[in-house]
């Protein structure tokens, strides 16, 4: 393998805890299937997301869409060898 490559595989290991963090840093939206049965769901839907909450949100969205370019590039490079 590459340089190339290995620098690439590292930069996937950290984009992919970093995203595990984000992701498990974020409230929950909802109160689960007892919230819904109850009606208690129904106050978060629709609301604008703010601060904290909006900042993992979009920090969730774009280290997903690097982890999937990283994998198909990847996936691509070592197809290659």
């Amino acid at each position: 393998m590459t340089v190339v490559t290995n620098f690439l595989m590292i930069v996937e290991v950290i984009v992919s805890i970093l995203l595990i963090v984000v992701v498990v840093a974020q409230n929950s939206k909802n109160a689960g299937m007892g919230g819904a049965v109850s009606g208690a769901a129904d106050s978060s839907f629709g609301g604008k997301q703010r601060g904290l909450d909006a900042f993992l949100s979009k920090c969730t969205i774009i280290l997903g869409i690097i982890f999937a370019v990283l994998s198909l590039v990847l996936g691509a490079m070592i197809n290659q060898f």
